[in-house]
């Protein structure tokens, strides 16, 4: 049986940024139009951050029934290392998407705008299918286009949506750029696994484009991050230039992964990179609002 540190670690806090920071960077954007309204800006991150646990569990569970999990550097896996009942995790899953559910709906209501329930479905189905089902995307080297959707454009300009009921074009490339940000978190993860994925025959994107070429595009999506950030400031205000004051987290995890880095350093990567999101997003977020 599983003790509640290990349910904790199972549900892989590292990764809660990329749920915290494109909803602070929603945020800040309809704050600039004073559009901004507490409740529903809440109910946005209570979903993302449900969501986030939900597919780190389904994840998890889909991975440890598959054998993918059996080797593998890096965070607690409760069915692959035999701390928890393949059930119980699945209906810890189940349990977190039904929370971010309810919190979608109350938004739903909020707004009348009832097509946001495909929104939520199509959300909690990509969360569920990206390594669930007999053919998991994530299995495909699909994992960083689902990311770039789900946790970059979906929240951002949902937060967005909720509170404002219109999207403009800095909420587009704000959205693009805090996805891409969080992409490099899928791809140092995968690329840490490439050995083992290879073996289980998890085709990811990192084990299709192999190590070298794994490596380049982390640094890749740091430097469109920059480029989009520069576009958003050109679009709302200059001082949204500061938020590149962040990057300087990226340095050194920049320079482990290009310098061939691997195994335990890049779970150390993996903790920078969330670093650097939670940074980036906070600092943008405030800047958008303030500015």
């Amino acid at each position: 049986m599983a003790t509640l540190s290990q349910w904790v670690a199972g549900s892989r806090p590292r990764t809660l940024p990329s749920a915290i920071a494109p909803v602070a960077i929603g945020a800040g954007l309809v704050a600039r139009q004073d559009s901004f309204i507490a409740i529903r800006a809440l109910l946005a991150l209570i979903v993302a951050l449900a969501l986030q646990v939900g597919v780190n569990y389904a994840n998890d569970y889909s991975d440890g029934i598959k054998g993918t999990d059996e080797v593998r550097i890096g965070p607690v896996r409760l069915v692959g290392q035999g701390l928890a009942k393949p059930s119980q995790v699945k209906r810890a899953a189940f349990a977190s998407f039904g929370v971010a559910m309810i919190a979608g709906l109350a938004l739903v209501i909020m707004t009348a705008e009832w097509w946001l329930i495909l929104v939520g479905i199509a959300s909690i189905a990509a969360a569920w299918f990206y390594t669930g089902g007999k053919h998991p995307y994530g299995y495909y080297g699909l994992g960083e286009v689902f990311v770039f959707i789900f946790f970059g454009l979906v929240p951002v300009l949902g937060t967005v949506y909720v509170q404002s009921l219109h999207i403009m074009r800095a909420d587009v490339v704000a959205a693009c750029a805090v996805g891409l940000l969080i992409c490099t978190l899928l791809i140092v993860n995968n690329l840490r696994d490439i050995p083992t994925d290879r073996i289980a025959g998890k085709r990811t994107l990192a084990v299709a484009l192999g190590d070298r070429s794994t490596r380049l595009m982390y640094a890749t999506f740091m430097l469109l991050t920059i480029a989009l950030t520069i576009w958003l400031a050109a679009l709302t205000s200059w001082w949204v230039l500061m938020a590149l004051a962040s990057f300087a987290l990226a340095v050194r995890p920049v320079l482990i992964v290009l310098g061939g880095g691997v195994g335990p350093v890049l779970v150390t990567v993996l903790k920078m990179t969330g670093i650097l999101v939670l940074v980036y997003g906070l600092l943008t977020a405030g800047l958008l609002a303030w500015a």
